[in-house]
């Protein structure tokens, strides 16, 4: 008993290791019968310069666009139009997905340049600081691929 135990302990995964997972655009994994998972298409991208990121957190108050509780991320070059990512979750439960188009690739939001989006679509201004509740953007995901499309905006 104690020896099982004592594997269980060395076997747990740390709490902050769920965060920050950098991953790569699989859209395979968003195939009917793969998921959960959550498949986002992007609608109205500006420009084929910079790097887009998209980025989902768990749809409660408690992380929704929280410093460093982001669960997954998907990094890629910007191309004009429409794109389609493909997160997979770890279990079904509540998301929101928040994306970025960092036009200029200096890391930083530059409110005159970049643009964003969020899942469910929500008002997005210069009073909220494009930070609408989590009550707007989550949706649930189940056992199988949720599709949803994010109109982005700039500024």
């Amino acid at each position: 008993m104690l020896a099982a135990c004592a594997a269980m302990a060395f076997t747990a995964v740390p709490a902050e290791a769920q965060y920050r997972q950098k991953i790569g655009n699989n859209l395979s994994q968003c195939a009917s019968g793969s998921g959960p998972a959550i498949r986002v298409t992007l609608m109205g991208v500006k420009s084929s310069s910079g790097t887009m990121r998209v980025q989902y957190y768990r749809g409660i108050k408690a992380e929704w666009l929280k410093k460093g509780k982001w669960l997954k991320r998907v990094e890629a070059p910007a191309r004009a139009g429409s794109m389609t990512f493909c997160l997979p979750v770890d279990s079904a439960g509540n998301y929101a997905v928040a994306v970025r188009h960092d036009i200029n690739r200096n890391g930083k939001t530059d409110l005159r340049e970049d643009g964003g989006g969020m899942s469910n679509n929500p008002s997005i201004n210069i009073w909220n600081l494009g930070k609408p509740s989590y009550k707007k953007t989550a949706f649930a995901v189940g056992s199988d691929v949720k599709s949803i499309t994010i109109n982005m905006k700039y500024w």
